[in-house]
């Protein structure tokens, strides 16, 4: 791809990370905002990924790695879920051997390797003025150091685990809400008809935001997160509870992929670490099914609870976003818009306390954001506490 011909400026959108529902819709409103006021688009795939392995050649095919957006092409995609630009989990900070691509392999040669120089240089080749990262914590604090070395970066939050610091909402999370009550609903009628617990694992590595709203919301009769260890007895016997209490002799747990059983480490699918350095995450809900079922008989006079183990995973991922993640992606995009006319940039758009806005780049690497135990979760009963809704946001918990 040659260098962009630039009209005010080029802009270039990334997505990275996990894919949420609202990302098309938030590229296709930066797209033609940025369009009808006189910018070149041009959108970089796979992340990352995109600006560490094209070739810096006129006549090389880059074309997957960039592609010019148009306002035919993303009216097309805006209103389905996933990412058109495709996405990865890439780092270029701290890329593996086994990932530097093939004609920087003389180049570097370390077991990590930061590629940066190269991201720098090839947005130079491409005419970037100003780069849009649409991502999680991870994807954002990379912009953070790239806004350090000069480049004019505006972020956008995604994630379904609504965990990005500074705002109380991103693209994916009520999308994520709104499928794991239908389908824990859904899957009511097979834990009644056995009279069986139902365990179902949500996303939630490090904030159980996922298994908090939901349960609130009346999906579950309990939720374990990832922010307070517990015990599995003391969950066994709330279940059992529960159960003897519901007329269809069944009752729900919604457990975060993060939650942590009273004396064991976190559960993973296995060792492999990616360019984050975070192992991917999987299985408590089967080690958790395995343990209520084995303990039941102490609280149940003897007998065994049997139980249903689903794990929604990429379900909630998958398919088109909901009205939310329709409406805030389209003012994200425009928003950040906004602030490339104004010449903010080193600034992330976000949604607090109701009112759009945004806040300085920074705050992604300065702290995390995880449910505030104290506040949203009753460590006794392993469920939320409805109190104090006054003067809360729509999702009730607050970036504070």
């Amino acid at each position: 791809m040659k260098k962009m011909p630039s009209k005010k400026g080029c802009i270039g959108i990334l997505t990275g990370g996990g894919d949420v529902p609202g990302l098309n819709p938030a590229i296709r409103a930066i797209t033609i905002r940025a369009l009808r006021e006189g910018y070149d688009v041009v959108g970089i795939r796979r992340g990352w990924a995109g600006l560490i392995d094209m070739k810096r050649d006129k006549d090389a095919p880059n074309d997957h790695n960039v592609q010019i957006l148009t306002e035919e092409l993303v009216n097309k995609v805006g209103r389905t879920g996933g990412t058109f630009l495709h996405t990865s989990r890439t780092r270029p900070s701290s890329v593996p051997a086994a990932n530097v691509p093939s004609h920087l392999k003389d180049t570097y040669q370390e077991e990590k390797n930061d590629l940066t120089p190269e991201v720098l240089k090839n947005l130079e080749f491409l005419g970037i003025d100003y780069l849009i990262p649409i991502g999680g914590d991870d994807t954002l604090s990379y912009g953070v150091m790239l806004h350090k070395e000069g480049i004019k970066v505006i972020a956008v939050p995604k994630t379904m685990d609504n965990d990005v610091p500074g705002t109380d909402y991103c693209i994916g999370f009520s999308t994520c809400v709104t499928r794991t009550i239908s389908m824990t609903h859904s899957l009511r009628t097979t834990a009644g008809s056995h009279e069986r617990f139902l365990v179902i694992e949500v996303f939630g590595r490090y904030a159980g935001f996922t298994a908090l709203l939901p349960t609130m919301a009346g999906a579950a009769n309990r939720c374990v997160i990832p922010e307070h260890p517990f015990r599995i007895e003391r969950l066994c016997e709330l279940l059992t509870q529960d159960r003897y209490t519901n007329p269809s002799h069944y009752s729900v747990v919604l457990v975060s992929e993060g939650a942590i059983v009273e004396g064991r480490d976190m559960v993973f699918e296995h060792d492999e670490k990616d360019m984050f350095g975070h192992k991917k995450l999987g299985g408590v809900g089967d080690f958790i099914s395995s343990e209520l079922k084995k303990i039941s008989p102490r609280f149940n006079r003897g007998r065994r609870i049997n139980v249903i183990n689903q794990r929604l995973s990429y379900l909630v991922r998958c398919g088109d976003p909901d009205a939310i993640d329709s409406i805030v992606p389209m003012a994200f995009g425009n928003l950040a818009l906004d602030l490339i006319l104004q010449k903010a940039f080193g600034r992330m758009v976000v949604l607090r306390n109701g009112q759009y806005d945004s806040i300085p780049i920074d705050i992604l690497t300065s702290r995390k954001k995880i449910v505030d135990v104290e506040k949203y979760y009753n460590t006794e009963r392993l469920r939320p506490k409805y109190e104090s809704f006054n003067q809360k946001p729509l999702f009730i918990m607050t970036t504070e």
